[in-house]
């Protein structure tokens, strides 16, 4: 089908390396305009800021590759929730969309600057979307830019506010944490359950990437809770799962906790829901904003649960 003079047809494997172009373009453009605290250009996921770039529009070589990677893994995985919108040969736009058991979620999605007022996000996100049909439940990060929040509440969706905690943690107020260790590939079946508890859906394949794009897989797996906490490379949590808030609080200590000292962290996506993570956060001595959305269609906000920017 075809939209003001694009095609939006079936994303293919050649597409992967200027779509990641397309999408670090469209973010940071966004990132501009709107400016919220700590923006940074966004490695690639529909609200995720990222590490700083030197050149405006681009990601740093490493985000970028994860972006390819992660993008490829999820059109080998669920090729059908993935689309572009092409005019004369040149990409438009995308929709990174992929469905784990009975959920839909959406990973990546922009319209090319030049391209937007065109009606091709719209028809775009009408054929993510139509992947998902019999899902359950719909999950996605939004941006706080105006027309896609509106999108997506026109599409069905419930707007949760996200905060985001940054700064310097302050080391003087770290706490003595109970039993974690080092996770792995023989973890595969835990980390499926917790999902499940946590958030109504495994994750499924997509361990595989989490554990390749991120430094470290911390496991909690205790006769009290379970949980689990993939880290970035300054001790970020990148996805946090838990089936207690105590297993949560200490996941998330733990990440913190081995961030370089004095380097800044950030806890982000942090919902209403989450409160433990807003104190932790507050205890460590970082510094609360308000960054996008969490929406949700038929379902309702995890509660001990800090999703991903692209697999949620």
């Amino acid at each position: 089908m075809s939209d003001a003079g694009a095609w939006i047809r079936p994303m293919r494997a050649a597409d992967v390396a200027a779509a990641e172009r397309l999408t670090a373009t469209a973010y940071a453009g966004a990132d501009r305009v709107l400016g919220p605290p700590g923006a940074r250009a966004d490695d690639g996921d529909p609200g995720r800021p990222a590490a700083p770039v030197a050149h405006p529009g681009r990601r740093d070589p490493v985000r970028a590759e994860q972006w390819r990677r992660r993008t490829a893994h999820l059109l080998a995985t669920d090729p059908g929730g993935c689309w572009v919108a092409e005019d004369d040969g040149d990409l438009r736009g995308v929709a990174v969309s992929f469905t784990r058991e009975l959920m839909w979620v959406l990973a990546s999605y922009a319209v090319a600057p030049g391209a937007q007022g065109r009606g091709l996000g719209r028809v775009l996100l009408e054929a993510a979307l139509g992947h998902g049909r019999g899902c359950l439940r719909g999950m996605l990060c939004s941006s706080p830019d105006p027309a896609a929040v509106r999108r997506y509440r026109l599409a069905g969706f419930a707007l949760h506010p996200h905060m985001l905690l940054t700064g310097a943690v302050d080391r003087t107020a770290l706490p003595v944490l109970g039993r974690l260790r080092d996770g792995g590939t023989a973890d595969r079946d835990l980390l499926d359950s917790v999902d499940r508890r946590a958030r109504g859906a495994a994750h499924g394949p997509d361990h595989e990437v989490l554990r390749a794009t991120t430094a470290r897989l911390v496991v909690a797996d205790r006769p009290t809770g379970q949980g689990y906490a993939y880290l970035g490379t300054e001790g970020s949590p990148v996805l946090l799962a838990a089936t207690t808030r105590r297993v949560a609080e200490d996941l998330a200590w733990e990440a913190l906790a081995s961030a370089p000292v004095g380097a800044e962290v950030r806890l982000e996506r942090v919902s209403a829901a989450n409160q433990w993570a807003l104190d932790v956060g507050l205890a460590a001595g970082l510094a609360v904003h308000q960054r996008g959305y969490l929406a949700l269609r038929h379902c309702r906000p995890p509660t001990t649960y800090l999703p991903h920017a692209s697999l949620l």
